[in-house]
């Protein structure tokens, strides 16, 4: 499985807000033990459907988790053009992650 490319708020910018298609968020930490739950989870959905999903930890990146109100993690805020989609808080069962997807992706 490949490894989700990390952000920042130095370039989530670029990687997110300007991206052509829809990119998938996770607001995580390394001390989040659900988060670390997810992260397998996100890394079979990205592969299965071929969307983009990107990482931000939340302790080295605050100002972009401020921005977007993510005051629990994890979190995951799928954008499509440059805006909120859906925003996600928990961390929830593969296909219950699907389902709560599949609106914004349609």
């Amino acid at each position: 499985m490949a490894a989700l490319q990390d952000v920042t708020d130095a370039n989530f910018q670029a990687e997110v807000i300007e991206a052509s298609d829809p990119v998938l968020v996770d607001f995580w930490a390394p001390w989040c033990g659900p988060c670390r739950v997810v992260g397998p989870v996100l890394e079979e959905i990205a592969e299965e459907r071929n969307l983009r999903v990107v990482k931000l930890n939340v302790d080295d990146n605050q100002e972009t988790a401020a921005k977007y109100e993510v005051l629990s993690i994890p979190t995951m805020i799928l954008f499509k053009n440059g805006a909120v989609a859906t925003k996600i808080i928990g961390a929830y069962p593969k296909r219950k992650l699907e389902k709560e997807l599949e609106p914004a992706l349609a």
